[in-house]
């Protein structure tokens, strides 16, 4: 079985672009080197701070492996945790049952998150008793359905019976509520809300519940709730509240969200955000390999930048001159010299041997691969040669490989191994070249 330490992602290890007093670090919060790109992200996060990033978008430019992805996930960590991060690469708007735009709209609105706050009047307490009443089903005589139940809840400052309806009793019955548990009932809709188990009562020696304090003052009260939806979820909400298909089978109508839906939507959220009730959180929409966009998709982008609900757009490319797709003209990186006019440009450059072996540190401890000093410089040795995406790629199989043999440490030994059982790109282009007459075509 998978520990749920051991499931971690490429940047899982990113928490920040490493700058101290308004300078980069050479290593710091899980970045290393790329000291020029790192600056030139701070200033750009500052930017978006102060609100001055309207009209323009961002692109990462360099080699395959220097850090690109890495740079978009850390501006994102310094905007903050609750900043959405779309991520997508420029081969996935090419979607069978999505329209180019429909794919890249719906990846704009997941990258803009709205802050809900509401008021809401609710009894809230801990369950002190519960009692439920039964009666016969109308039209099965041998089934019983709740009618009705009284329910004591307790505060630290009093304790109060209340007699619920078949709704209410519905859903403690839903939700599990038992003596313990600390709930809220909203008193407009009936909704009812389990918070979790009050601290120090009927503790358990093994439990799964999480547990929270005793709620203080009376029970009766106004309370505020947050949370957080993207503008694409609300979208959903419009479009099945929307659909009488939806009404019957629970399912939305659309694959494709009307633009009339997202309208209403938008103008919800502005009333909102007026009223004091939300608040918007712009986020990033990252799209990798953007070469692979086309004409199509750079005209809706280009036009996207001037929304007024528009996320910080980060593209990526590691293209030099090449042709925009859909015409027949060559441009830097495949893309519109208009649209390039709007971008702020960060390079990136290839990491020096130093920098390859303190990233593959980072790697191994965040992937739990203890290594010796002489597995780490050969994996520094392929990194340099071949390329760091494909060293970091070997430390799993190298960390399978020495547990195989009874090693709780990888040696040498394992990632060359490794190295021969998977070969890299270069590896596999010189291997086609050999044998180029019996490849298929």
């Amino acid at each position: 079985m998978i520990k749920a330490s051991e499931r971690v992602g490429v940047h899982s290890h990113i928490r920040g672009l490493g700058i101290r007093n308004n300078e980069p670090q050479p290593v710091a919060d899980g970045l290393v080197g790329q000291i020029e790109a790192r600056r030139a992200a701070w200033l750009v996060v500052q930017l978006i701070k102060k609100g001055k990033m309207a009209g323009r978008a961002i692109l990462f430019v360099g080699p395959p492996g220097t850090g690109k992805t890495a740079l978009a996930v850390a501006i994102a960590r310094e905007l903050g945790p609750e900043t959405p991060l779309m991520a997508l690469t420029g081969s996935e708007i090419y979607s069978a049952e999505l329209k180019k735009t429909e794919v890249l709209m719906q990846a704009m609105r997941k990258s803009i998150g709205v802050r809900i706050r509401e008021r809401r009047w609710v009894y809230e307490g801990v369950v002190e008793k519960i009692e439920y009443k039964f009666d016969r089903h109308p039209l099965n005589p041998y089934q019983q359905i709740p009618v009705g139940g009284i329910i004591t809840l307790k505060t630290d400052k009093e304790t109060r019976t209340l007699k619920v309806d078949s709704n209410i009793v519905y859903q403690l019955l839903q939700r599990g509520v038992s003596e313990g548990d600390v709930i809220w009932i909203d008193e407009e809709t009936g909704r009812v809300t389990r918070a979790g188990r009050v601290k120090g009562y009927g503790e358990y020696d093994v439990g799964a519940s999480e547990l929270v304090d005793m709620p203080k003052g009376p029970i009766y009260k106004e309370k505020e709730f947050v949370y957080t939806l993207t503008l694409h979820d609300l979208d959903e909400m419009q479009s099945r509240s929307e659909s009488i298909i939806s009404l019957f089978f629970g399912a939305p109508e659309y694959k494709e969200i009307p633009p009339d839906v997202r309208a209403k939507v938008d103008k919800t959220v502005k009333e909102w955000v007026e009223n004091g009730r939300a608040e918007l959180i712009p986020g990033i929409l990252f799209i990798d390999d953007a070469h692979m966009l086309d004409i199509e998709a750079f005209s809706f982008l280009s036009r996207a930048m001037e929304s007024e609900l528009s996320p910080i757009i980060i593209l990526a490319t590691n293209r030099g001159y090449t042709r925009i797709r859909g015409t027949d003209i060559e441009s830097p990186h495949g893309m519109p010299l208009d649209l390039l006019d709007r971008l702020l440009i960060i390079k990136t450059q290839p990491y020096t041997p130093d920098e390859i072996r303190e990233i593959l540190k980072i790697r191994a401890k965040e992937e739990g691969v203890e290594l010796e000093d002489t597995a780490l410089e050969e994996l520094v040795k392929l990194g340099s040669e071949r390329s760091l995406r494909y060293a970091s790629q070997l430390l799993a199989p190298s960390k399978i490989l020495a547990e195989q043999k009874g090693k709780t440490t990888v040696t040498v030994e394992e990632v060359q191994q490794a190295s021969k059982l998977f070969i890299s790109t270069k590896e596999s282009a010189k291997y086609l070249q050999e044998l180029e007459e019996k490849m298929l075509k």
